[in-house]
């Protein structure tokens, strides 16, 4: 149903901040912080350690998605099994992020109708990724890499959109931009802690609008 809006919002907006390890009670107040800023497409990750229940994590997506409905694209990071999938679908998550490539994940992601996003960093295992139906490949760590890696992938792989993740910020963007990424995947520079742990949620929005106002 909302497959292809959030692959136009993804060209679009570019921009999918990365919530994670965020306290339940400062979700909302958050999101809304980034939402006024100008973000419009979120991912909230399950927790590869076990600390925080698979569970929890779908009950704040769907906390989320409740919300903020319509004004916002929520979906699932660090995606690792087919039952996180299903977790995300449930809680009414749009799409499904994973750090590494699995089969079966974009798979399941793909025929529950969300947009799927897997990790991958080798031209072979990009082509891989995008030939399991992939909707957009994740290049991570992307930071390490470099725009020029990005622009050399391109040059054989046209075919395939690649968001950049990992070491993203404002002043890198737009080489990213001209390499030929599709999007970006930012966590920490605009969910920062400080500014989150001094529940300074003005600070929170004036970040959110730099990093906009670098794509617009």
């Amino acid at each position: 149903m909302f497959y292809s809006q959030v692959c136009e919002s993804i060209e679009e907006e570019k921009i999918i901040v990365i919530v994670r390890n965020v306290e339940k009670e400062k979700l909302i107040p958050l999101v809304q912080a980034m939402y006024d800023g100008g973000i419009r497409l979120l991912e909230v990750t399950f927790d590869a350690t076990g600390k925080v229940s698979d569970e929890q994590t779908a009950a704040n997506i769907k906390m989320l998605v409740d919300h903020f409905g319509n004004t916002m694209h929520i979906g699932a990071g660090t995606v690792l099994s087919t039952k996180q999938v299903e977790l995300t679908h449930q809680a009414g998550g749009r799409f499904i992020i994973s750090p590494n490539t699995n089969a079966e994940v974009i798979a399941l992601t793909r025929k529950l109708g969300m947009v799927s996003m897997p990790g991958a960093v080798t031209p072979t295992e990009i082509q891989q990724a995008h030939e399991l139906g992939a909707t957009f490949v994740k290049l991570f760590p992307a930071g390490d890499l470099g725009p020029g890696y990005v622009k050399a992938v391109k040059a054989p792989l046209s075919h395939i959109k690649l968001t950049a993740v990992g070491g993203i910020h404002d002043g890198n963007m737009p080489d990213y931009i001209k390499a030929g990424a599709a999007g970006f995947g930012v966590g920490a520079n605009i969910v920062d802690k400080k500014l989150l742990e001094a529940e300074d949620y003005d600070g929170i929005r004036e970040l959110a609008k730099r990093y906009v106002a670098v794509i617009k």
